[in-house]
């Protein structure tokens, strides 16, 4: 185990920012702690990392069966390193190794791991945001932590440079660090982490892997002439999860487990309905997060 949180709990005066969060990381794993803005993400990593102090609540890294202090076998960023714009990005990895107490030999490795060691003797200030960011990353494994520890890692940044930190999270992960994550983006968490906790407005909606939380992502559109029958046998289905009417007028269908087309037309034909109309089609990410945090509230 990598970090157990139990019952973890905020306050700030009247406010409220956490509510008695709990999950556990395991080793090797991606985890995700997804949550719109405001949710608690931040506050939960800065309690972690020993940024904030808790109001309630308790937390352990590596099991506490280590007496060094954890913090040295993590690398984090909450914000953007103050980085030396005039620099050129292997003499800003120098001052930072110098801040950790470390040699300067690991430099040239993290530089082309985070595909940076061709720029290695450019100013920090050409640098693009994305650029910046690998940078940042490349200074929280100077030290060649066990856990890296990602505060909204793509935030600000265009498409490609989302799909390179992207890209570089999923490179460090095979090399079998543990990585932590905080994000707003559904689409983020589903691409790169193995498992998640989903935070609303403070209070933890739900924990474990990636793919159980989303379960399946296709809803089926469907529309026969006795449209309540429809609705009735499609909701005792046994794998249709939920059953709502969009604004055509139409049943769409999401479901615990994938169905194709050919078992639900077969499903109604057998209970004496006709379907005129049966469409496959994804849901959205967006509806995906929309339906979870809306569980939360």
């Amino acid at each position: 185990m990598i970090l157990k949180i139990n019952n973890l709990a905020k306050r700030y005066g009247n406010l409220t920012a956490l509510y008695d969060v709990s999950f556990s990381i395991e080793k090797g794993s991606v985890f995700g702690i997804l949550g719109p803005n405001g949710s608690g993400k931040t506050t939960t990593l800065g309690i972690v990392l020993g940024v904030i102090n808790a109001t309630g609540g308790t937390y352990s890294w590596f099991e506490n069966r280590t007496t060094d202090n954890p913090r040295r076998r993590i690398g984090a960023i909450l914000e953007t390193p103050n980085f030396y714009h005039y620099l050129s990005a292997y003499k800003n990895l120098q001052i930072a190794a110098d801040i950790k107490g470390i040699g300067y030999d690991n430099i040239d490795r993290i530089l082309e791991v985070v595909n940076l060691k061709d720029r290695k003797n450019h100013r920090f200030s050409t640098f693009s945001l994305g650029m910046k960011q690998r940078l940042s990353i490349a200074s929280a494994l100077l030290a060649n932590p066990e856990v890296l520890v990602l505060d909204e890692p793509t935030n600000g940044l265009d498409p490609q440079g989302i799909a390179e930190i992207r890209e570089l999270i999923i490179t460090i992960a095979k090399q079998g660090k543990t990585i932590i994550l905080a994000s707003h983006m559904l689409d983020e968490v589903e691409k790169v982490c193995t498992h998640a906790a989903v935070l609303q407005k403070g209070k933890i909606i739900t924990s474990g892997k990636v793919s159980d939380i989303l379960g399946s992502n296709d809803i089926i559109e469907v529309l026969a002439a006795d449209i309540e029958k429809l609705e009735m046998l499609a909701k005792a289905h046994p794998l249709i999860k939920s059953v709502t009417r969009n604004g055509q007028g139409k049943l769409e269908l999401s479901f615990l487990n994938p169905v194709s087309n050919a078992e639900i037309n077969e499903y109604f034909y057998k209970k004496g309905i006709i379907v005129s109309h049966l469409v496959l089609r994804k849901k959205t990410l967006e509806a995906q997060f929309l339906e979870l945090t809306r569980a939360g509230k």
